[in-house]
């Protein structure tokens, strides 16, 4: 089979590009850093493409909001673009400040509901930057990168984390089509508060998927643990083979084996 190739998005301020990257490759793809300026220029590029990564980061400084600016420019100039890349059976990946660009772009949540958009990532409750490890519990049923995992601990880094729906009808209506692929968990069955929950999110909310479970957004940073030795226990005890964040990737990558 030919070899799967990643599209890692770059923006000022974006600063998990170098890590997301490798992670896929670590995974067995080939990835390519390409700035958003020249995909402004060559909308065209993404079609030599398999996967779209938008990585963690601060893109363009958050200046207007998390993942506000990038999100604009994807919803007025690319949108099409990347539409046209998911209706081909493509993967779209959003990771922390990409979480907040999908959100914000419609491209994860369809804002075509005259209501407005489904959901949106707010500040966290705690009103601080959160850089902390959670525990997470996966439902990989509906979503391609999330395909046999359940329990992982991975770190999150953010400032607007928060998960909010528009509305009850509108999370309960995720819930059951299964789009809520990602919760923070406590590891004991109970109620997750802070700083379990690290932001507040509703119904604790970690990550969520689109109708085709091929374009996912999480809060958590899958590519800050891949190797055992990122684990902050790594020298105390006996873990696995590998970080929980690598199987995501994999995932990504045996969906076009």
């Amino acid at each position: 089979m030919p070899t799967v190739r990643v599209f890692v998005l770059r923006a000022p301020g974006a600063n998990c590009d170098l890590e997301s990257a490798f992670a896929f490759e670590r995974a067995g793809a080939v990835a390519e850093r390409v700035h958003v300026n020249r995909l402004l220029e060559q909308p065209r590029l993404l079609d030599d493409f398999q996967v779209l990564c938008l990585p963690g980061g601060f893109s363009y400084g958050d200046d207007l909001g998390a993942g506000r600016i990038l999100g604009s420019q994807i919803q007025h100039h690319l949108f099409d673009a990347v539409r046209r890349f998911q209706a081909a059976g493509k993967l779209v990946l959003g990771i922390c400040n990409g979480f907040q660009i999908l959100v914000k772009s419609g491209i994860l949540l369809d804002e075509a509901d005259p209501r407005g958009p489904a959901a949106t990532l707010t500040n966290n409750d705690s009103g601080k930057f959160e850089d902390r490890w959670v525990r997470l519990h996966a439902t990989g049923e509906r979503c391609v990168f999330f395909a046999g995992c359940h329990e992982l601990y991975l770190p999150v880094a953010h400032a607007e984390g928060k998960f909010v729906p528009r509305d009850q009808a509108t999370l309960a209506a995720l819930d059951s089509a299964g789009q809520l692929v990602l919760r923070y968990a406590n590891g004991n069955g109970g109620p997750v508060a802070y700083p379990d929950n690290p932001n507040g999110s509703v119904a604790a909310v970690a990550g969520v998927c689109d109708s085709t479970g091929r374009v996912c957004g999480l809060m958590p940073h899958p590519e800050r643990h891949i190797d055992p030795t990122q684990h902050p226990r790594w020298t105390r005890g006996p873990l696995p083979p590998e970080g929980d964040g690598l199987a995501i990737f994999r995932n990504a990558v045996r969906f076009f084996e």
